[in-house]
């Protein structure tokens, strides 16, 4: 898979991305740094919103703010249905759960080897 930014980048769009979920009212935030268990990705974000409507929000807002400092994704799934939105910018992807499907794929069980980084 080829890499779109440097680790500093990948980090500054991490962060970015924490400011927009928060912004939106994101629930439970989490940033895992999966550069010691996994090869495709650098940096998983995790949120939930209460409403596919909220989901959606968060996931623009999140889409709009990497905008605005130079970031595309490279695919962007889910947006429709809204119960789980996945942005893909290569060194970090994005998760945008409703809350019943976050907890049905229980993405922080999965890669619970992963280190979970503080939020701001």
């Amino acid at each position: 898979m080829a890499r779109t930014s440097s680790v500093r980048d990948a980090r500054r769009d991490l962060a970015l991305a924490i400011q927009a979920a928060s912004d939106k009212k994101a629930e439970n935030i989490v940033a895992l740094d999966l550069r010691g268990v996994a090869s495709f990705t650098d940096y998983f974000l995790i949120c939930s919103g209460t409403s596919t409507r909220q989901v959606q929000a968060i996931a623009e807002a999140i889409l709009e703010k990497l905008e605005e400092h130079g970031t595309r994704p490279l695919h962007v799934e889910g947006e429709v249905v809204a119960q789980w939105i996945l942005i893909d910018y290569g060194d970090l992807v994005v998760h945008v759960f409703e809350q019943s499907a976050r907890e049905y794929y229980d993405l922080e069980r999965l890669w619970r080897d992963a280190e979970r980084l503080p939020i701001p």
